[in-house]
């Protein structure tokens, strides 16, 4: 395991280009140690379904249900089973083997539906995708249909864009905005939940990471109309929004100053 880590190591870059709303290349940055964490597929799996577990919404039958009838048993001397039956009639009911009974083992409130995971793994899982948006391999893997040169960087300026048209121009001119297409093609649930207000599926195109406190009300009002665009604070990423169906390898936009952050302090390696 520690030599295939050297080894990716040694063939993970050190440096990365920043470019300008216009798709230009501004300058060149070193990347943090971060992206050259290791590939954990296991643990990037367990935090993935450890976040989906934990919002979960805990759901049950009410502790009467099928119990809150006047059925009483006619007792022997009657030919027929001695089961609880109700008053105006013979239907049976109250016990789950009967006809119109109630369930046997319904759904309890009281069962745990979260998940635990270490901290030390959750962060490792974090890390890993992290570096897993830098691998050309893993990102068209997913299905992410791009012609850039990643891990793809823009300046602090995209942070600042309010407007929807501005942010695909931007993506047109990076060469990402093929993705974004990719993802508006909706698809029809296969299930009953079509029935239930989750009719479409949409695939997970961009992940917008700025970093700016005020970052929040440009980028993110200007992308939140994109089909699959998802827009994050840096100190705000986990791993199901890095590798969403625990698939690592998203097709990621960094600002300049989500980069710097995750050299400093957010994720030290």
């Amino acid at each position: 395991m520690v030599a295939m880590a050297e080894e990716r190591a040694a063939g993970m870059k050190t440096k990365a280009k920043v470019l300008s709303l216009s798709g230009e290349v501004l300058r060149e940055i070193a990347l943090p140690r971060v992206f050259l964490e290791e590939y954990r597929p296991d643990l990037i799996k367990r935090a993935v379904l450890a976040a989906q577990a934990n919002r979960l919404q805990p759901y049950g039958t009410n502790v009467l249900a099928g119990r809150d009838t006047s059925a009483e048993s006619w007792g022997p001397g009657y030919g027929v089973a001695r089961v609880p039956r109700i008053k105006t009639g013979r239907r049976a009911a109250k016990v789950p083997q009967a006809v119109g009974g109630r369930r046997a083992h319904p759904p309890k409130p009281e069962k745990i539906l979260s998940e635990k995971i270490n901290k030390k793994e959750r962060r490792k899982a974090i890390k890993s995708a992290i570096a897993a948006t830098a691998d050309e391999t893993l990102v068209r893997r997913r299905g992410h249909k791009f012609g850039a040169e990643l891990p793809i960087i823009l300046e602090d300026a995209f942070e600042s864009l309010s407007k929807t048209r501005e942010v695909k121009e931007v993506f047109e001119r990076v060469g990402i905005w093929e993705d974004v297409l990719r993802a508006k093609e909706r698809k029809v649930r296969a299930g009953i939940g079509k029935m239930r207000g989750r009719r479409y599926k949409t695939k997970k195109s961009v992940l917008v990471v700025f970093a700016t406190e005020n970052g929040h009300e440009g980028i993110r009002r200007a992308a939140r109309n994109l089909p699959g665009v998802d827009v994050v604070h840096v100190r705000l990423l986990n791993a199901e929004l890095l590798a969403p169906g625990t698939h690592a390898g998203r097709l990621t936009v960094w600002t300049e100053s989500a980069i710097q952050s995750l050299q400093n302090a957010v994720y030290p390696a």
